[in-house]
């Protein structure tokens, strides 16, 4: 059994190579997509397209993702991480500054460079806790997002950073650029999320999804856009990406969520605009609160400049 996702192609997307619009779309590396696309595995107006025929507004772009083949835990490949920085080390704790395009570890159907496989080119020797793909990883940020991640290299950091993370007692803060000005300014969104009924790929609010709590409060407001800072209490797959868009204010640049394809190409924005700042925890060594802190790249930067000129 494949999976099959198909998805009309936004007026902004009109003249994109095929492997371009489908990293936007369905969140796939340019590489991944390429390679899709190259095998025969996408089609365009129910015609094979290759990775650079370009895409049309309201075609139906249909791409069919290749099943596990068994039960095997997909490999680290130890990869070195262009752009990937090390923020602080010490014999419990790796944190780094993720760059867009990176997984936090292997899963099925990523072949893109990852956190884990980054540091371990890198020569990091980290925790073995865990499935054996997602060694000393204790947090996942998506390969959209950008920012800051605690990696535990010592077996004792990995137990007590997965039970701050369980316990909420670790600090997780982005900045996000959304569509228009969420009203109230400041508020919090309580709203369980699960599996969207429909794409697997994606999540929703759903009644019978998992508790879901987002605190946030507007920065500054633009004119087309609003720049907000937000706390997790909780931390589900894509959280703030689906909150946002169930409030009718996604992310911008974040097309498998509403976001106006219009916008994002004139920001320049290839993926949503979202950033982990800044990460507080107790450290598992010494116990003292410690915090990191990261600036934005220059893609989020440079849109940012953009809306509000």
């Amino acid at each position: 059994m494949t999976d099959t996702r198909t998805i009309p192609v936004p007026d902004g997307l009109e003249g994109e190579r095929v492997d371009a619009a489908l990293a936007r779309l369905f969140g796939l590396s340019r590489t991944k997509a390429a390679d899709l696309a190259t095998s025969g595995a996408v089609l365009l107006g129910r015609k094979v397209a290759g990775k650079s025929d370009r895409v049309r507004a309201g075609d139906w772009l249909e791409v069919t993702l290749p099943d596990r083949q068994d039960d095997t835990a997909p490999e680290v490949v130890a990869e070195p991480v262009p752009g990937m920085t090390i923020v602080h080390d010490d014999p419990e704790i790796v944190v780094v500054d993720k760059p867009i395009g990176v997984a936090a570890h292997p899963s099925v159907g990523w072949s893109g460079p990852t956190v884990v496989g980054g540091l371990a080119a890198a020569g990091y020797r980290i925790s073995t806790s865990g499935a054996p793909e997602r060694q000393g990883i204790v947090q996942r940020l998506d390969v959209g997002t950008s920012g800051l991640m605690v990696v535990a290299k010592s077996e004792r950091a990995y137990t007590l950073l997965k039970r701050s993370f369980r316990d909420r007692t670790v600090d997780k803060t982005y900045h996000a650029l959304v569509q228009g000005l969420p009203d109230p300014v400041e508020g919090t969104v309580d709203a369980p999320i699960g599996r969207h009924p429909g794409h697997d790929y994606r999540f929703a609010v759903r009644r019978d999804g998992k508790p879901s709590v987002t605190h946030y409060h507007v920065i500054e407001a633009f004119r087309s856009a609003s720049l907000l800072e937000i706390h997790l209490e909780t931390g589900r797959t894509h959280q703030i990406r689906v909150h946002f868009s169930a409030l009718r204010h996604p992310c911008v640049g974040d097309l498998t969520y509403g976001a106006d394809p219009v916008l994002a190409k004139r920001l320049g924005l290839d993926r949503q605009w979202l950033h982990a700042v800044s990460l507080s925890f107790d450290h598992p060594g010494s116990g003292e609160r410690v915090t990191f802190e990261s600036s934005y790249p220059d893609d989020l930067q440079q849109a940012l400049e953009h809306v509000a000129a």
